[in-house]
């Protein structure tokens, strides 16, 4: 079935009206990545911790009301939670670096069912989703060992990291977490990215990924981002989907940053092979693309807007995994995200439809997996201290 029932880019200048940050605190800000309507408070609180140097600590902490129609089963057609009681805390100089996340999160994501941040820590990554050492040889040069953001998709995994509240049905395919050791390197225009991972937080340490970025120039940047497994994972779990985290995923990502204006189209290609003894006798694969945008009317409103589109192969009857809605089936997603924000409060409304074609009866939207449609609308607000 399609794994995110239960519940991840493009970075940003950070800059909020009226605060000027100096060059620390611009470092301190750079986790976690934040891409498009919000931005990170420019100064954060810092302590002087003797001989580990300055660490920074910041958080977010927001809550969200939601409304929408064909619910999934167990969901409730409105719903009041906290989405975020988040703290950072980390140390963004010398050649040992390191970054904690800790706290409750939810993961609303379009067309699954809502998972309450009382229950997505026990069932995704734990009060501390992510976590990681950072060693840095040189200015070229990082590793990070731990729970790491994945390289891959276009989407970050918490609410107020992206343009839109909810994730999209790119993101539902990907993995967020990865447990492994990345290495970084950067040269002029040019970085880079590999990592040895268990993939979709898996525990099973089979998946490589990697990224390569060009930057065209100070406006415009392209990267190429893959990742794959190359043995075979036997479990599966509420964050680990049994298919895709036994197959591969590639996006080509886009952005364009200009005055007001951060544009960012991407096409996403992932697949899954036929395995006899994971009971996938044929192959499927999804083929989708999205385009994120974010304008700035001024210092204080932005608005953001996502439109998708994905589709799946195979066949029930040929033993396809079912990778979407059922086999073969389609859907598509339109998100409006108008954005508030004035030095660390920030509130966001939020409207969005997802709408399903060919889709196998009992696997689409709906209480029963019969409808066709789902429309939410959604407000969130608090604070990034």
């Amino acid at each position: 079935m399609f794994w995110r029932r239960l519940w991840r880019g493009t970075g940003a200048a950070i800059a909020i009206a009226g605060v000027c940050a100096n060059a620390a605190d611009a470092a301190a800000l750079s986790t976690p990545a934040m891409s498009g309507s919000l931005v990170a408070n420019p100064s954060p609180t810092q302590f002087d911790a003797g001989p580990l140097g300055d660490i920074y600590v910041t958080g977010a902490v927001s809550g969200v009301a939601l409304w929408q129609d064909n619910r999934a089963a167990g969901d409730h057609q409105t719903r009041i939670d906290l989405d975020n009681g988040q703290v950072f805390i980390q140390k963004t100089d010398g050649w040992f670096q390191f970054y904690v996340e800790a706290g409750a999160y939810s993961l609303p994501s379009l067309g699954t069912a809502y998972l309450k941040a009382g229950d997505a820590p026990a069932a995704t990554y734990g009060i501390v989703p992510q976590a990681y050492v950072k060693l840095v040889p040189s200015d070229d040069v990082s590793i990070e060992i731990g729970k790491l953001p994945t390289l891959i998709g276009n989407e970050y995994n918490f609410t107020f990291e992206n343009m839109n509240v909810e994730r999209g049905l790119l993101w539902n395919q990907t993995p967020s977490v990865s447990r492994g050791v990345q290495v970084n390197y950067s040269s002029g225009p040019f970085s880079a990215a590999v990592s040895w991972n268990d993939g979709y937080y898996s525990n099973r340490f089979n998946w490589f990924s990697g990224s390569l970025a060009y930057a065209i120039d100070g406006s415009n940047s392209v990267s190429a981002i893959g990742g794959s497994n190359f043995g075979r994972t036997a479990y599966s779990g509420s964050a680990t989907p049994l298919a895709q985290n036994n197959g591969s995923v590639y996006n080509l990502i886009y952005s364009h940053t200009s005055g007001p204006w951060t544009i960012s189209p991407y096409i996403q290609y992932a697949t899954v092979p036929a395995d006899a003894a994971l009971g996938t006798a044929h192959s499927a694969s999804t083929i989708s693309g999205a385009l994120l945008a974010s304008y700035g009317f001024n210092d204080n409103w932005k608005l953001g807007a996502r439109a998708e589109y994905i589709s799946a192969s195979g066949s029930a009857a040929s033993g396809a995994p079912n990778l979407l809605y059922g086999q073969g089936s389609k859907a598509w997603s339109l998100t409006l995200t108008p954005t508030y924000q004035r030095g660390i409060f920030f509130a966001r409304a939020e409207a969005s439809y997802v709408g399903v074609a060919d889709a196998v009866a009992g696997s689409a939207l709906g209480a029963f997996g019969l409808d066709k449609s789902q429309a939410r609308v959604l407000f969130e607000t608090g604070v990034l201290f």
